[in-house]
């Protein structure tokens, strides 16, 4: 306690003395702030984290409650996954990227699905008119996606595709693939971001109610269960939610909040959380202040393990391990001298990187202006390979570990999401917080505020609000092909000539007995995805038997 006292004497002289000695050249700025509003002072000490218990709350790597990282060697066993996040146009359009980007060292595959596919309708539908293909690659049946993944071998590459409300189709068309590569279902790897709830706040894609959506994704939990052990069966995503203007305790305490929405409904389904919880992963946002997102990762890695342990008792400790897929800030990628987004990306990266992410994926520097070009794309991979092989932020881990900031920030995080989630339980959880409209004014009044600083300078945006110049006209963008939907519509066509009409007639039917039922839907979407039922048709059945989803 003497010595705790003699700190804090020591700190008020050492104060006194900055201020007397800088009182010439005030501070740039009366109050230095997080982006989630938490103060940061001129300096952290011992005092900035007292009561910390390092034994249980910070630890070792590898170990409970996992604030310094899942594994005890992290990258010096391995790196993490380079995946980097392409789609456009056709699937012969995709598919060639995705073998230029793994020819460039890219280590696992990422899909980004247009509009259409989304949200489950069909190329030819007449609302896909104009977005076919635009942000991403379009998929109506099987057909397509043996297109999009033919010579690439599934038993040997890791798959993550970004698809919600039609996961459990799309995840079918990828069982199909593999089927006829002749790949058992136990040796795929990925992971389908299948997370819901977050649509519904943060992204709009949703089709169905949240109910029937709850059932879908314990559907895919449980047939993951038996047949797919390697697959994640869900990413939980805050990604959405920071792009929407949240702060990083709001990325942080609604991300985990519909964690537990989640596993609530996994185990009202009849699930043991130790038979699942092992295959949930997360997906975070990597803004540009670096000590804040190192905290920030390190607080959720702190709060999911004790999260499962305390609220759900989970047993085994994987089940409480918060493993998860990093991409840098889409949000902070401005247009105006878009080569200076690169530094941007580099920054984001590396907080990715030192937070312990396990999988990355960079930005590429012309995103605010196109879809990534092939040499904006090609990069972003090369900074995740800088960082990984030059700068050696992945040789010690949790570098970080003990820092005054790091540790005072982890904690105040932890404790600012935990007063999130304890509002949110309040309310009767995620759902409940989504339909009252809670969670949304959060991040609207968030984002409504970060406009304002930008608008006032308060929030300096290099080229942006500060320091702009006259610049010509960008060049060699990515020009998506404007014949990519008439062409899509006649493929679709083909297959539709081509396929046994009796099989698929009653395939549909099944889908649509069983989802008026309580059966698992996974089987018989496989069986309408392998007589090559269409997307749009598929989720037609389900919308029929569930209804749409209309916010209030």
């Amino acid at each position: 306690m003497s010595e705790l006292t003699d700190l804090k004497e020591e700190l008020n002289r050492w104060d006194e003395g900055v201020k007397k000695a800088t009182s010439k050249y005030p501070e740039r700025k009366e109050n230095f702030e997080s982006t989630s509003g938490i103060e940061l002072k001129r300096t952290f000490t011992p005092l900035d984290i007292e009561g910390l218990d390092y034994l249980n709350d910070v630890g070792f790597p590898g170990k409970y409650p996992f604030t310094r990282g899942v594994q005890p060697t992290m990258y010096r066993g391995r790196f993490w996954t380079m995946r980097q996040y392409a789609g456009f146009g056709n699937a012969e359009d995709t598919n060639k990227r995705y073998k230029y980007l793994l020819e460039q060292g890219q280590t696992g595959l990422s899909v980004a699905f247009d509009l259409p596919t989304q949200i489950g309708y069909d190329s030819d539908y007449s609302l896909s008119l104009g977005e076919v293909g635009k942000c991403g690659v379009a998929i109506d049946s099987l057909a397509d996606m043996e297109t999009l993944f033919d010579e690439i071998p599934l038993d040997k590459v890791s798959t993550s595709m970004t698809i919600n409300s039609t996961a459990a189709i799309l995840l079918a068309m990828y069982i199909g693939v593999a089927e006829k590569q002749g790949v058992t279902l136990d040796k795929l790897t990925g992971t389908i971001q299948n997370d819901i709830l977050k649509e519904y706040v943060a992204r709009g894609t949703y089709i169905f109610p949240p109910k029937e959506s709850m059932r879908i994704i314990t559907d895919i939990f449980s047939f993951c269960k038996d047949n797919m052990p390697r697959w994640n069966t869900i990413s939980i995503s805050g990604y959405h939610i920071r792009e929407a203007g949240s702060s990083a305790v709001q990325e942080v305490a609604f991300t985990l909040v519909n964690g537990i929405a989640y596993v609530d409904a996994a185990i009202q389904a009849g699930l043991n959380v130790d038979d699942f919880a092992s295959r949930l992963s997360f997906f975070f946002n990597s803004h540009n202040n670096i000590i804040e997102e190192v905290a920030k990762f390190r607080a959720a890695r702190r709060m999911w393990g004790k999260i499962m342990k305390e609220r759900f008792h989970a047993q085994k400790d994987k089940s409480c391990m918060l493993r998860f897929h990093t991409q840098t800030a889409g949000c902070t990628l401005i247009a105006q001298q878009p080569i200076n987004n690169i530094v941007r990306v580099a920054f984001q990266a590396l907080a990715a990187v030192l937070g312990g992410t396990q999988s990355l994926h960079t930005n590429s520097f012309d995103e605010a202006l196109a879809l990534p070009s092939e040499d904006a794309v090609r990069t972003a991979l090369r900074t995740q390979q800088v960082i990984a092989h030059e700068s050696g932020a992945a040789d010690i881990v949790d570098v970080l570990a003990g820092s005054y900031a790091v540790e005072a920030l982890t904690d105040t995080i932890e404790k600012k999401a935990f007063e999130y989630i304890e509002k949110i339980d309040s309310i009767g959880g995620a759902i409940k917080a989504i339909e009252a409209g809670y969670i949304q004014k959060e991040i609207g009044d968030s984002a409504f505020q970060y406009q304002i600083d930008v608008e006032k300078e308060a929030n300096i945006i290099v080229g942006l609000n500060k320091f702009q110049i006259e610049e010509p006209p960008p060049t060699n963008l990515l020009k998506v092909n404007p014949e990519v939907g008439r062409l899509q519509c006649e493929k679709l066509e083909r297959v539709k000539k081509q396929r046994d009409d009796a099989k698929l007639k009653k395939a549909l039917k099944d889908l649509e007995n069983v989802a008026k039922g309580d059966g698992n839907l996974m089987p018989n979407i496989m069986e309408a995805v392998r007589n090559y039922a269409t997307l749009g048709e598929i989720t037609d059945i389900l919308r029929g038997v569930f209804g749409e989803y209309r916010e209030a």
